[in-house]
């Protein structure tokens, strides 16, 4: 049973591995952007951009209705071609409506629109509401590649999505087409990646028409879902129009510029959180209990190796990396406010791993409530502390929701399945990151080489000490160069040839 586990293990870090490295990359794509868009488009068209792209990234989740994520959970067990068919395309038609509700809400009131987010552009607002439909289809394929754990697809379409975007958008602005040219460039982006995606899922399970099967059940998983999928925006957005009334818009510059290196830890949640709850369900199907807590414990464990130290650098870095990103100004006024927000990061990450035994027993109205009355306790307590302490005010308050958030959840989730938080292991973990803290206040780095190359002595230095403070065992470290060695050969391999059919028809065989 050992050693049926360590594999097991093995095979989830492999995983987080790759999809980390994915997530990385991906984020890194709208920095490329970035120079060629504020310098071609200007500010105002530069910011045109940001309004089409923020509500591409929120609008979606909401008008899928939360249905997307309910596919991972009820079929992530299935091994059943109709059932899996019929739940697919059930959801699939409820997306289609709910995104082209609003898609067309937006062609109707394409011109309100414009003059509300676009300075009057309508070809923009126009499409905007195309993309918008579409886009509630990415979120369902992407959540049925997670599903059927196949992670190498998602990546790599989650790579061809961002890049293909840069390297569409960038023609299309350089060309002379302007902001007009970047939203076609997303949307044929979106068009290619959408096309492609559901012609592996065709070959993989066919086509059906459904017969609307179990569409309340779906909804009532699927809707509470909406504000803990949503809330991380709201509580974004609601933080920054609150600061730009109180102290104006440059002082939204110095906030988004700490929160944006802040949030960086909430980037290590991404892998878990896409992983975590396909192989959860399946466990869960087959009641196997001790593997779920194993996991989950694991979980929590990889996740805070990698978070503390990344507080503590984020602290100590926090200054001269936002001087070489932004101005000495912003850097002065943004860099105070980065450990706040780290540190929030840090409950984030922690939610996202243990609300998945909410998800898992399917009381998703509980992470529902939480976050709505946890969005109702960020805008009291921003107006309260915003109003005193500024844009410091707003960073606790941002910090003391995610606190809320997480331990209401651990609260709950306790009831069904308790976790192991390892309180020796946090120990071992705050004194390795301090130490290494020393080392960076020593160096003082503020070149951009000399800052990545202390990033990575000192976390070198840090497994070292947890090491030797036995947090992590020799073991562990060679499985990790193992799942390193495997990653490389992963990426470089063909994609396999073997469908889901095939792959169903051998469990039905191993049953029988």
């Amino acid at each position: 049973m050992g050693c049926v586990i360590i594999k097991e293990y093995k095979y989830f870090v492999q995983k987080i591995i790759l999809v980390g490295i994915t997530t990385i990359l991906v984020n890194l794509s709208p920095l490329i952007l970035l120079p060629i868009l504020s310098k071609t488009l200007g500010a105002e068209g530069y910011g045109i951009w940001n309004q089409f792209t923020v509500t591409l990234t929120l609008l979606p989740a909401i008008a899928a209705l939360g249905l997307p994520y309910t596919l991972v959970r009820f079929l992530s067990a299935s091994r059943n071609l109709d059932e899996i068919k019929e739940a697919f395309y059930t959801i699939a038609a409820m997306v289609m409506v709910g995104c082209g509700f609003i898609a067309i809400l937006f062609f109707i009131f394409a011109d309100t629109v414009a003059d509300a987010l676009f300075r009057g552009n309508v070809f923009v607002a126009l499409i905007l509401a195309v993309t918008l439909f579409i886009s509630g289809f990415i979120l369902l394929f992407f959540d049925y590649f997670r599903t059927f754990d196949q992670m190498r697809k998602f990546s790599i379409f989650s790579f061809l999505q961002a890049y293909l975007s840069v390297i569409i958008v960038a023609v299309f602005v350089i060309s002379g087409y302007e902001i007009s040219g970047a939203v076609f460039g997303m949307m044929i982006t979106q068009i290619s990646v959408v096309l492609a995606m559901y012609i592996l899922i065709f070959k993989q399970i066919g086509f059906k028409f459904p017969k609307f099967h179990n569409v309340k059940e779906y909804l009532n998983f699927g809707l509470p879902t909406i504000p803990s999928n949503i809330s991380f925006w709201i509580l974004d957005i609601t933080d920054r129009y609150l600061v730009g009334i109180f102290l104006g818009l440059s002082f939204v510059g110095y906030y988004s510029a700490g929160y944006l290196l802040g949030n960086l830890i909430s980037i290590l949640l991404s892998p878990f959180y896409t992983i975590l709850l396909p192989i959860l369900s399946q466990y869960h199907a087959e009641n196997e209990i001790f593997k779920i807590k194993s996991l989950l414990n694991h979980s929590i464990k990889f996740f805070l190796v990698l978070a503390i130290p990344s507080v503590f650098m984020l602290t100590i870095l926090a200054k001269p990396i936002l001087t070489i990103l932004s101005t000495p100004t912003i850097a002065e006024n943004a860099y105070i406010i980065t450990p706040i927000l780290a540190c929030g990061g840090l409950f984030f990450g922690v939610y996202g791993i243990i609300s998945q035994v909410i998800v898992l027993e399917r009381k998703t109205k509980i992470t529902g409530n939480i976050w709505l009355f946890a969005i109702f306790l960020n805008m009291i307590m921003d107006l309260t502390f915003g109003y005193y302490w500024g844009i410091m005010g707003i960073a606790i308050t941002t910090f003391l929701v995610y606190l809320f958030a997480m331990l209401l959840t651990i609260y709950y989730s306790f009831k069904f399945i308790r976790c192991n938080f390892y309180f020796g292991f946090l120990i071992k973990t705050f004194i390795s990151s301090a130490l290494i803290s020393l080392l960076i206040l020593v160096i003082r780095p503020t070149q951009p080489l000399t800052i990545l190359l202390t990033i990575l002595i000192s976390f070198i230095l840090y497994i070292l000490i947890l090491w030797a403070l036995k947090g992590i065992k020799k073991s562990e470290i060679i499985l990790f160069k193992e799942v390193f060695l495997d990653i490389s050969k992963m990426i470089f391999k063909p994609l396999p040839k073997k469908s889901l059919k095939k792959k169903l028809k051998k469990y039905r065989n191993r049953d029988h």
